[in-house]
């Protein structure tokens, strides 16, 4: 079964993401649970704030699944509803079919790597 995955609205105001590390690669076989990207929101221009209003979030999957396309790649900033990705359920399974539903996500917001670096005293 092919399952899709599309930017999901995280957050209200949001209308693109950029993305961040790409977990996986096309092919890989991804257990329930397994890291798939990272995006961050910036929603600077809908929300002006004396700082910038960053978020940084975590997508995996809630299915057993194999990687079978990558729509983007790190650095790009899709829209909500793009697509990020085709999964299967088998390995080898065709891809000229179109998908039987989405792709069961979990997003989890992280703090981003270089906010540990910081010096906070």
């Amino acid at each position: 079964m092919l399952l899709s995955l599309t930017l999901p609205r995280i957050n209200a105001h949001m209308t693109t993401a950029i993305v961040g590390l790409v977990h996986a690669g096309v092919g890989a076989a991804l257990p329930i649970g397994g890291k798939l990207m990272d995006l961050t929101i910036d929603l600077s221009a809908a929300a002006p704030h004396d700082c910038p209003p960053i978020s940084h979030y975590r997508l995996t999957l809630r299915d057993k699944v194999w990687l079978r396309r990558l729509d983007v790649a790190a650095g790009d900033e899709p829209e909500v509803g793009a697509s990020l990705a085709l999964f299967s359920t088998e390995p080898d399974e065709p891809l000229d079919a179109a998908p039987a539903r989405a792709v069961r996500l979990a997003i989890a917001g992280v703090i981003a790597q270089s906010a540990w670096d910081e010096d906070l005293s």
